[in-house]
């Protein structure tokens, strides 16, 4: 499979498990794989077929995850624990991510899933900066690995993602 046949298929699993706001387009998607900071990691099944990804940052003092996602119909069998092990493996830097408010079952569900991989959950209040120009900002909270961010960890955290991941310089936080 060539790199834009596994890019593509990316993608669509993309699509298929986030609403547009946590993603951007096609072509701003694409353009971040010439950045050396961002890497996919990907699951194949026995066809070659991508049947989940996670997308991550590496920053000179903590890794991000921006997305993870497995099939929708292979859910819950362990493929996500493996590849959020696989990347939590590569780095002894702290790694942070984002969840919504855990809110709904759903919501809780996954903040549960990442606190059995021993991420904890921040209270501090974050809005992620629009990946669309006609999609506002996202209320979001941060979790981190292995340890909570202190206040000014936190501030750190978000002036890089900020400005490296979202291209923002200032985001008011309308929380």
């Amino acid at each position: 499979m060539t790199q834009q046949e596994k890019f593509d298929q990316v993608f669509d699993l993309m699509k298929a498990s986030f609403p547009e706001s946590e993603y951007r387009d096609y072509k701003n998607q694409r353009k971040l794989l010439s950045d050396p900071r961002y890497q996919l990691l990907t699951e194949e099944n026995k066809q070659g077929e991508v049947i989940a990804f996670l997308a991550g940052w590496e920053f000179a003092d903590f890794r991000y995850v921006e997305n993870i996602a497995v099939s929708p119909s292979i859910r819950g069998g362990g493929i996500g624990k493996q590849l959020m092990n696989r990347f939590m493996r590569q780095s002894t830097f702290p790694i942070v991510l984002e969840v919504e408010d855990p809110k709904s079952d759903l919501q809780r569900r996954r903040v549960r899933f990442y606190e059995r991989l021993g991420f904890r959950l921040g209270e501090y209040k974050y809005v992620q900066p629009p990946l669309r120009e006609e999609i506002p900002g996202l209320p979001l909270r941060i979790m981190s690995y292995p340890e909570k961010l202190t206040a000014s960890q936190f501030e750190q955290v978000k002036d890089v993602l900020y400005r490296e991941v979202y291209n923002v310089q200032q985001v008011s936080n309308p929380i």
